[in-house]
C-alpha cells in the first residue's frame, strides 16, 4: 500500500478535519482495497474484513475534528484495522469457549441464565463505552485488558511514554466507571468468580 505524498496527505487531512467530503472520498478510494486485503490476512473472511475497514473509515469520519495523527495516515489506518481484527478474533474466541462450555454443561439453572444475560449485556455496554471514549484511551485499555500487554509493552508498541499509557488507561477506567455504573455490582461479582 503506497503512502500518499506527505504534503498532499497533510493537505487532505486538514481538509478532512474541516468536514470536506471529497477529502474523505480520496482517502477511502486510496486505502480501502489494501486495508481490506490486510484485514483479510488476519480474518480469512472477506465480508468481515470489508465490514471492519468500513467501520474504521466511519470512525475516521466521525472523529475527523479531533484527528491527530503522529505518524503517517497509512500507519494510523493499519493500526486501527489491526486492532479491530484482533478484537473480532478475541470475540470469536470468547464465543467458541462459551459454546464449548454449553456443550459440556448444557443445562443452565435460572440463576446461571440470568448471570449470562447480564454478562452479555455488560460486554455489549463495554464495547459501546470503548467506542465512545477517545481513540487513544480505548486502544491502550484494549491492549492492556484484552491483549494482556503491560504498560511498558504498550508504550513501546505505540512509541509513547509509560506515563502517557498510565494516563490513557486511567482516563479509560474513569470513563467506563461512569458509563457502566449500573453494572458495578455485577462487575464485582464477576471478578470474584474468576
Amino acid at each position: 500500500m503506497a503512502n500518499l505524498p506527505s504534503e498532499y496527505e497533510k493537505s487532505v487531512l486538514e481538509r478532512l478535519r474541516n468536514g470536506d467530503k471529497k477529502s474523505f472520498t480520496i482517502l477511502f478510494n486510496h486505502y480501502y482495497k489494501d486495508l481490506v486485503t490486510f484485514a483479510f490476512g488476519f480474518l480469512h473472511n472477506l465480508a468481515v474484513a470489508e465490514e471492519i475497514v468500513q467501520e474504521v473509515f466511519i470512525k475516521l469520519w466521525e472523529n475527523r475534528y479531533l484527528l491527530e495523527i503522529d505518524r503517517s495516515l497509512k500507519s494510523y489506518l493499519l493500526k486501527s484495522v489491526q486492532n479491530r481484527c484482533l478484537n473480532w478474533i478475541n470475540h470469536l474466541k470468547i464465543r467458541s469457549e462459551f459454546n464449548n462450555h454449553i456443550l459440556r454443561y448444557p443445562v443452565l439453572s435460572e440463576n446461571e441464565t440470568e448471570n449470562y444475560l447480564l454478562h452479555s449485556d455488560l460486554e455489549a455496554r463495554l464495547q459501546i463505552g470503548l467506542e465512545k471514549m477517545p481513540v487513544e484511551a480505548a486502544q491502550a485499555f484494549r491492549m492492556n485488558r484484552f491483549e494482556n500487554l503491560s504498560y511498558p509493552e504498550i508504550a513501546e508498541k505505540l512509541g509513547v511514554s509509560i506515563r502517557t499509557i498510565e494516563n490513557r488507561i486511567s482516563k479509560a477506567l474513569s470513563f467506563l466507571r461512569d458509563e457502566l455504573k449500573e453494572f458495578l455490582i455485577l462487575i464485582a461479582l464477576l471478578f470474584r468468580m474468576f
